[in-house]
């Protein structure tokens, strides 16, 4: 039986020092980002500056979710402690769109007001931080499909690595032409693909947070189980979701009056269905015969 306790399998092999690293690393980042963007006049890289820093507090926070999945359950928490990391997942990508929205209304108040830019300033720490910000990136990746926590901060640190390409290339245009408006341009697309990213996450998490149903196929699954001999009618059905991989389930069905222990046969078949099929985690199914006037599969 798979164990509910631990951890999904992707954030297991996660070693502790690679979130340490990337945490240290962006935090350094940061610093000089704030030292280069005051002295050079530039706003994308302040604004990256910004970035980093909410990323350095937003991976402190995935890797605190991490420790509290692998807790044990409790007499508190029956379900255990999986949901903590959708909870940082939330906070995180819900804090880069925040961070975005005052990125974009601050690069408007630039192309009001163009402000001079030392280019080879801003060039020179922009490589620094495209660097610096592609290392913390590839640390991550590997956990980063399949876990939307991990996927969370990966996505921070992307975001700081495109952004940083963006700072670059932006400071070579104001070297070579003196267009001093591609700051603020190249801050407001960094900010736009950046809400864009997150929004996906927002979405996601808050749906499970808020126990929507699991993304199944409920028709064909009906078929299944009232294909199971014995079965007449499944009903009242209420799936949702601990974590990206841990699915609940429960139902009422409706049977042909047998001995109890004919249904322990069909509730054993049930849950293999449902485990290898549509990759339920657990199932609580009540059995009955013409208990329920309504059989809707949804009950309303």
């Amino acid at each position: 039986m798979e164990n509910q306790n631990q951890p999904s399998h992707n954030l297991i092999n996660l070693s502790a020092k690679k979130y340490l690293g990337v945490t240290l690393l962006n935090g350094f980042i940061t610093v000089v980002e704030v030292a280069g963007g005051i002295m050079s006049g530039s706003l994308s890289l302040l604004s990256d500056a910004a970035h980093n820093l909410g990323d350095t507090i937003s991976i402190m926070l995935s890797y605190f979710a991490w420790k509290i999945v692998g807790k044990e359950k409790d007499v508190r928490r029956t379900y255990g402690y999986k949901r903590a990391e959708i909870i940082a997942a939330f906070v995180n990508a819900s804090a880069l769109m925040a961070i975005s929205l005052f990125l974009v209304f601050e690069a408007v108040k630039r192309f009001r007001n163009p402000e001079t830019i030392n280019s080879s300033l801003m060039i020179g720490v922009a490589i620094f931080g495209l660097i610096a910000n592609f290392i913390s990136m590839k640390l991550l990746e590997k956990e980063s499909h399949g876990n939307m926590n991990v996927r969370s901060s990966y996505l921070h640190l992307l975001g700081d690595t495109i952004s940083s390409v963006g700072v670059l290339f932006g400071g070579i245009a104001i070297r070579i032409w003196g267009v001093f408006w591609i700051d603020p341009l190249v801050t407001l697309l960094i900010a736009v693909y950046i809400i864009r990213e997150s929004w996906g996450i927002v979405k996601n998490s808050v749906g499970i947070l808020m126990q929507s149903s699991a993304d199944l196929d409920y028709g064909i699954m009906q078929r299944d189980i009232e294909a199971i001999p014995k079965v007449k009618n499944i009903h009242h059905v209420h799936t949702w979701m601990a974590n990206e991989d841990t699915v609940y389930f429960e139902a009422h069905i409706d049977m042909d009056d047998c001995p109890l222990s004919q249904t322990c046969a069909v509730l054993d078949k049930i849950e293999d269905l449902l485990k290898k099929r549509y990759g339920i985690s657990h199932a609580t199914i009540q059995f009955e015969t013409g208990r329920c006037s309504e059989k809707d599969f949804f009950k309303k």
